[in-house]
């Protein structure tokens, strides 16, 4: 019997605008390639599972962003979503990436958004999963996480209640039809790292930040109405922060997209690879060739397509 050989992922640094940013890429130079935007509390590695299925037909690069993961800040770093973004186009120049796929997941999604704004040419298409860009998509949970800012009493203390291990931990398990399925390694490789010094007071910055998402919500919108990009949204229905209604209203600006609601959570890449790793197999060189577009649109709820 034959082994599917498994390939080879890179670990390495490059150096924007004085932040050390790690990044992890895998996939033959060429290949239609995928920006892998993370999520809050996470970083590259909640994407190690889908290189390793997806790293031998597609170019897979997946940055950490500055307070996250691997990357490294400098002191006086400020921490707020458009830097956050204004990193990541640093690095996609660093890299020479001028076309990519993106894939926005949670904070991806904001970071993601501006980046496609400020640059729309490069996008051949997006993949959204749980990243939330519609006030219809956002829960009881993440609007008072949301009413978060700088100028309310006990802010940081309360955004701070966050960054514990059990919280953590909640976020992957949650929603999940089988929590055994999830491996408690991103978990605990998340929280070592919110852990470290000066990483907390960054998530804090970040979180009271959040707000500013919710304002460019209608620019973003009108921004995906105009441009129409090739969509492939898979989505945890029992996302606590995020629920469906979210991933359906992407539809009122993108049409044509595909759309796929999964029994799962938030962090819906781990207990759901099986069925969303094809998904993206599918999608991507027809997104890379501009033939994911109107009379494509496929619609599944649940495991099975309908």
């Amino acid at each position: 019997m034959g082994i599917t050989a498994v390939p080879q992922v890179a670990h390495r640094f490059v150096e924007v605008d004085g932040v050390r940013v790690f990044y992890r890429e895998t996939g033959p130079v060429g290949a239609p390639t995928l920006l892998l935007l993370h999520g809050f509390p996470s970083a590259s590695h909640q994407f190690r599972r889908l290189m390793d299925v997806l790293g031998n037909d597609f170019r897979l690069i997946a940055p950490d962003y500055p307070g996250f993961g691997h990357t490294e800040a400098p002191a006086g770093f400020t921490y707020s979503f458009e830097r956050l973004a204004d990193v990541v186009e640093g690095f996609v120049d660093a890299l020479g990436l001028d076309r990519y796929v993106l894939y926005t997941f949670d904070f991806g999604g904001p970071v993601g958004l501006r980046l496609a704004e400020r640059r729309p040419a490069a996008v051949a298409g997006l993949i959204v999963q749980n990243a939330n860009a519609y006030a219809e998509g956002l829960s009881e949970m993440a609007r008072d996480f949301i009413a978060l800012t700088p100028e309310v009493e006990g802010a940081r203390e309360k955004a701070a209640e966050l960054l514990v291990l059990p919280v953590t931990r909640s976020q992957y398990e949650g929603g999940t039809a089988d929590p055994t399925l999830v491996a408690p390694d991103g978990w605990t490789l998340d929280q070592h790292f919110l852990d470290q010094p000066g990483r907390k007071e960054a998530q804090v910055d970040l979180a009271l930040n959040y707000h500013t998402n919710v304002a460019l919500y209608p620019k973003w919108q009108a921004w995906l109405a105009e441009h129409r990009p090739a969509t492939l949204i898979v989505w945890g229905r029992n996302d606590i922060f995020f629920p469906a209604t979210g991933a359906h209203a992407y539809l009122a600006d993108l049409p044509d997209a595909e759309l796929h609601i999964l029994d799962t959570g938030h962090f819906a890449l781990e207990d759901k690879l099986p069925e969303i790793a094809p998904l993206i197999a599918d999608f991507l060189p027809r997104a890379w060739d501009g033939k994911a577009r109107a009379g494509d649109r496929k619609e599944s709820i649940g495991s099975v397509s309908r």
